[in-house]
């Protein structure tokens, strides 16, 4: 029963997702013009504007508004003029090569101005292809390419209507997805305490989860930050970018308290039902995001008293573990729990606060940074010309890109005009939908458009079979055509699957013979998608072996950064600065991106991926590193802390200094300067004794009675503790990350 509810609640997801929203709207826009320019007995028409629909969407996605808005004008202007010039290009092939050559390259080459343009590249490409369709004949070739210009303004003017029905929505859904994943991370840190044989692929679950939030949250500065700026600072827009800081203090949290999975084992033994206990706990804490997420996606009330009922449960089970706990015979198995409950506590704590930001109970006053400072947490995309002159040589992936995709289209066109293949074109958009800059995606995208197109043809030769209905075939044809774009981002290969499903009925509507339509779909998905993946692996290819050190680089110069920002406000103390939230924030994305890459590393072939344990590795311990720093800077930031001593510098200077050393091998420069390793060591032995004397006077004030100075010499202790300990594991951390990379030798 629970796995059908879960289905039925996911379903229940899907349909109110952004996604769906999306498809309706689309299907809404392509279905209308053809309705009614067909009943004035102006198909043509009704066609063009439908394609102009199709072309402008992909760059309908979540983020700004006012971003998306000049996003689908572009991607509509754009379709329109590839439209206008493959049209009068197209009268002789001498002309049309080159042209067709010339301009797949220039368009995808716009790519390097970042995602948001490489969408509406992808329209331009989507013109080209469409080129071939000779969906229309009775139409000049600018008339075709001006209707296709307003389909696409159509197509905006609904998707504004849509924005402006319920303004909220795109926020809350985005800030859903966060949670979503924000729950799946903290699930799968609760399976690591259980599922000792799966560690392994759930530590790379972690790394690809992590990757996946840091695009969410960087969409949601994006669309919170420029709201706030835009609206004011409105209730709606205050709580909602308070909700978001808490959820970015969860992941900091969780990455700044890892379990030592291996002394869990050690201590409590295989039998033990102590971690099973705790990953109840921890799951707990994530199916309360989990329900949370649902309350915003269905705009309705969340009750509080489960969530009280889900604090108790949680204060109840540290309660009982200290109860069953002897202090003096299980140091060790307190030490651990202690810690993890600490952990757990805070995490609760933060849950809590979304739900009272959400209730209005919430009473804090928070200050926000100004405009111009708050600007600063949105990534600037840079459309200075001049990138394209920087980008113009094979060191670039997506000038590699851009050249590939040109000589397989034209690959795919000649094959298409050289066996007359009926509705070849459908050859250049597998190729055009599929291929991307790097291998292992391209291959993946090639399998599942195979596998979902033959499902797709299996089952539409079955319905034709049986069903011989030209208003059952329309129906179908728009229904699939709804859940086929609501899928792409989804679940490519279902869409895959729907695609030919909705391709196959439409062409029902207009050719007799379906079988044929149905045999040349799959043989051209077939040749579309065998070229793409050839084409990835013999022309130009850009393995990630070779770029992924660049992202290393990024990724320890962000820590360095990073570590820079937390000593210097050891020191200085006051109020946290703008450059520190900036290091912490550039610190988790550089280490997502690094996750990212390494994911797409263990996609490509096993030939290609060297050095691949010993990427992990680094990974790895990249990741550790930032966890120290993470628990390092919430210490400080939530402490009353002592003033920083020299020998505190000495250490941190050591360790910054070994990145530099890191970094200068990454890059094949000269190390400048080894760390004085007498000066680290004596400040280690200083910092050392400072905590065993402080040890000392705290022992001595408890048995003298003085339980006031007692307490305040065991805050001291804590912090020296923490202090000394972090930045012994700091420093052996940046000396294994300077050995293991030159170990790897990436460079």
């Amino acid at each position: 029963m629970d796995r059908i509810k879960n289905y039925f609640e996911d379903l229940l997801k899907f349909f109110r997702s952004p996604d769906f929203s999306k498809a309706v709207i689309l299907s809404i826009a392509i279905s209308v013009p053809i309705a009614v320019f067909s009943y004035l007995g102006n198909y043509e028409i009704g066609a063009a504007l439908a394609i102009g629909c199709l072309l402008s969407s992909p760059s309908d996605i979540q983020g700004s508004f006012s971003h998306k808005i000049i996003g689908v004008f572009l991607a509509a202007v754009l379709a329109g003029l590839v439209s206008l010039i493959f049209g009068y290009a197209s009268v002789e092939l001498w002309i049309l090569l080159p042209v067709l050559a010339l301009l797949v390259f220039g368009i995808a080459y716009l790519a390097v101005f970042g995602f948001r343009a490489s969408l509406v590249a992808f329209s331009g490409l989507f013109a080209i292809v469409l080129s071939f369709a000779n969906i229309s004949t009775a139409l000049e070739i600018w008339e075709r390419a001006l209707l296709i210009v307003l389909g696409g303004l159509w197509y905006l003017l609904l998707s504004v209507f849509w924005h402006y029905l319920n303004p909220k929505r795109a926020t809350e859904q985005l800030l859903a997805q966060a949670m979503e994943l924000t729950a799946l991370y903290l699930k799968t840190r609760a399976e690591l305490l259980t599922e000792t044989e799966k560690r392994e692929s759930l530590k790379k679950d972690l790394f690809r989860i992590q990757g996946e939030l840091n695009e969410k949250h960087e969409s949601l500065r994006d669309t919170l930050i420029r709201s706030r700026l835009n609206f004011g600072n409105s209730n709606y827009a205050r709580k909602r970018l308070l909700i978001f800081i808490e959820l970015v203090d969860v992941l900091e949290l969780a990455i700044a308290n890892p379990v030592d999975y291996d002394k869990m084992d050690e201590v409590f033994g295989a039998k033990s039902a102590v971690p099973q206990k705790l990953s109840s706990l921890v799951e707990s804490l994530a199916l309360q995001l989990d329900e949370i997420s649902i309350s915003l996606q269905k705009n309705s009330n969340y009750t509080q008293k489960e969530i009280r009922e889900n604090l108790e449960k949680i204060q109840t089970g540290f309660n009982n573990f200290r109860k069953n706990l002897d202090f003096n015979d299980n140091k060790e198995h307190m030490f651990l729990l202690q810690n993890l409950f600490d952990y757990l506590n805070r995490q609760a704590q933060k849950i809590n606060t979304i739900i009272r930001i959400l209730y209005n109970l919430e009473d804090r006053k928070r200050v926000f940074p100004k405009k111009k400072e708050v600007l600063r947490f949105i990534t600037p995309q840079d459309y200075d010309p001049k990138i394209l002159l920087e980008n113009l040589n094979l060191d670039s992936t997506i000038f590699r890109h851009s050249l590939r995709l040109a000589v397989v289209v034209l690959v795919g066109f000649s094959i298409g005009a050289y066996f007359s293949l009926d509705n070849a074109y459908w050859i250049l958009l597998t190729i055009i939908v599929i291929m991307r800059p790097n291998y292992g995606l391209t291959k993946e995208r090639s399998k599942q458009r195979i596998i979902g197109t033959l499902i797709g043809g299996v089952i539409a030769i079955g319905i034709v079979f049986f069903v011989k209905n030209q208003v059952v075939y329309a129906i179908l044809g728009l229904l699939s055509l709804t859940l086929a774009f609501s899928l792409v981002q989804r679940n490519y290969k279902t869409a895959a699957v729907f695609i030919t499903l909705s391709i196959v009925f439409i062409y029902s509507l207009l050719q007799p013979d379906v079988y044929n339509v149905i045999q040349y779909r799959i043989i051209d998905t077939l040749v579309g998608a065998s070229l793409a993946a050839f084409g990835n692996l013999v022309l130009w290819p850009a393995w990630e072996v070779k770029g992924i050190k660049n992202v290393m680089l990024k990724s320890i110069e962000a820590n360095k950064i990073y570590l820079e920002e937390i000593a210097r406000f050891y020191k200085e103390k006051g109020s946290l600065p703008i450059s520190y939230k900036l290091a912490r924030k550039n610190a988790f994305l550089e280490t997502g991106n690094l996750n990212t890459a390494f994911q797409r590393m263990t996609q490509e072939p096993r030939s290609k991926q060297k050095e691949i344990s010993g990427v992990y590795e680094i990974i790895g311990i990249n990741q550790t590193f930032l966890g120290a720093l993470a628990s390092l800077g919430t210490y400080i930031r939530n402490h009353k802390t002592t003033s920083a001593s020299e020998h505190f510098d000495i250490l941190v200077q050591h360790i910054i200094q070994n990145l530099r050393n890191t970094e200068n091998i990454l890059s094949e420069q000269k190390i400048k300067r080894l760390p004085n390793q007498e000066i680290t060591l004596k400040a280690e032995k200083a910092l050392n004794q400072n905590f065993e004397d402080l040890l000392q006077r705290s022992e001595t004030r408890i048995e003298e009675g003085n339980s006031q100075a007692g307490e305040n010499l065991q805050e001291q202790l804590r912090e020296a503790h923490l202090v000394i300990n972090q930045l012994n594991w700091l420093l052996e951390l940046s000396e294994k990350l300077q050995k293991n990379i030159t170990k790897t030798r990436l460079y």
